[in-house]
């Protein structure tokens, strides 16, 4: 579990376009990780 202030570990997602975007793509910048629940599922 991460705490306030750890860094998150690298890791890889595919975006909305079927690329693999890692978190170390953006190393020195400011990111904002947001997760969406599939639709019509509870959560």
């Amino acid at each position: 579990m991460l705490e306030v202030g750890n860094n998150a570990p690298d890791f890889s997602l595919p975006n909305q376009d079927g690329d693999h975007i890692s978190l170390s793509d953006f190393k020195g910048q400011k990111v904002v990780i947001w997760f969406y629940p599939k639709a019509s599922t509870p959560g």
